[in-house]
């Protein structure tokens, strides 16, 4: 994986704990609803309710990043078997996009070292038409738009999901750049 050349010495990013609970939930469902009005709530968003034992299971795994103490990132990793990961919840605030701070490939490096140690072969994910730039940055990741017929059936689609991307992983020899224990 490459990291970020000009990432932010203050960025760090680290797995979800119970107390970013609240900042977590503003962060999503603000990004959703304000600036891409998405009509979805935080109680139709059940998974981000105990992230812990929705995400942080098996092979998967649920982290933030933050930039000066103030979180600016999230993105999970929901083990679904069969050696299949579904990418979610991936968000920065739009002051902390780009690559002058680096958070959204930081995190998504993070996530992809995690599920190759784990023998994960294939990672996939769901979008909405809207996110044009995460469209980019999936792409330019290495992710393959797919159609919604060709993903997995234990892959936990959105209804606000209509745009489809998988990665496959090569099993690494190398190690996991910045280990996020559990």
């Amino acid at each position: 994986m490459t990291t970020t050349s000009e990432a932010r010495p203050d960025l760090h990013v680290r797995p979800f704990r119970p107390e970013l609970q609240s900042d977590v939930l503003d962060l999503i469902v603000g990004i959703q609803r304000d600036e891409f009005d998405i009509d979805i709530t935080a109680e139709q968003q059940p998974d981000l309710h105990d992230i812990p034992a929705f995400y942080q299971v098996r092979d998967g795994n649920f982290w933030v990043a933050l930039a000066d103490g103030r979180l600016v990132g999230t993105i999970a990793l929901l083990d679904i078997g069969n050696h299949q990961g579904a990418l979610r919840k991936m968000f920065v605030r739009r002051d902390s996009r780009g690559s002058k701070s680096g958070p959204a490939q930081r995190l998504l490096d993070i996530l992809l070292d995690w599920a190759g140690s784990r023998s994960m072969r294939e990672i996939f994910l769901g979008t909405t038409a809207k996110f044009l730039a995460a469209h980019r940055f999936y792409e330019k990741n290495a992710f393959s738009e797919i159609a919604k017929s060709g993903l997995p059936p234990a892959f936990p689609a959105m209804s606000v999901d209509t745009k489809f991307y998988r990665r496959r992983l090569e099993r690494s020899a190398t190690p996991i750049r910045e280990r996020a224990a559990r």
